[in-house]
């Protein structure tokens, strides 16, 4: 398979995938295999698809749609710009989280790992147990220790599926603290994360192509009844 081959057969399985597909997945596209399904050669190397994945954003450079990479992988979605055109065949706007929510989940992504200690003493109230669950279940937080201390309670953390359905490709892509500060014109506060959260959300809920990474109404947490 010569590299012009090799690029279209990486562009076709982008474009029709349901979720970022990884270095590694990509691999798998260029292994021949024999009748006992054992590999007949060794494939392209991960630089050399890196490389391609590079030519390809390239290619669609000045497009409505690019090529981005996500924490778990690569995908195609459409430019923030097209936001007000897609819109008009999607009136629907994205779900507007509850502010008990947004707390919780900024204060996990902005200062983890935390325990839910910590939240509720950042916060000054109780946290709902069925809060953390529910981000736990959507796959944005996830138990990643446990602190040294008597009790030894969960420390929390973000996942890769929490900056997916952002469009992030690491944490550092989040707004900084002393960023927010700055635009609110006083010291980082609660309302400035949820802001900042509720935007990345709403801007990923209106670029994403594949169903499966949007931030959907399905999973709207506004079901949730846990007051602030």
């Amino acid at each position: 398979m010569d590299t012009a081959e090799a690029k279209r057969v990486l562009e076709t399985a982008l474009l029709c995938a349901q979720e970022p597909l990884s270095i590694h997945s990509l691999k798998k596209l260029y292994v021949e295999v024999d009748d006992q399904g054992r590999p007949r050669g060794p494939g392209i190397g991960a630089d050399t698809i890196k490389e391609m994945l590079e030519e390809l954003r390239q290619d669609w450079t000045g497009r409505g749609i690019e090529v981005v990479s996500l924490a778990t992988g690569w995908r195609f979605q459409s430019r923030p710009e097209m936001r007000l055109y897609l819109d008009r065949l999607n009136p629907e706007k994205p779900p507007k989280y509850t502010r008990a929510t947004l707390e919780t989940l900024a204060i996990i992504a902005y200062r983890q790992p935390v325990t839910r200690g910590d939240i509720e003493e950042i916060r000054g109230v109780a946290v709902n147990s069925q809060t953390i669950k529910m981000l736990e279940d959507r796959g944005w937080v996830d138990v990643v220790g446990y602190r040294d201390v008597v009790g030894r309670p969960a420390l929390l953390g973000t996942t890769k599926q929490f900056l997916d359905d952002l469009g992030l490709n690491s944490l550092s892509q989040l707004p900084p603290l002393q960023q927010i500060s700055e635009q609110q014109g006083n010291g980082p506060d609660l309302e400035a994360l949820e802001a900042a959260l509720q935007d990345n959300f709403d801007k990923a809920a209106q670029s994403a192509v594949a169903a499966d990474v949007t931030v959907d109404a399905e999973h709207n947490p506004e079901t949730n009844n846990e007051q602030t």
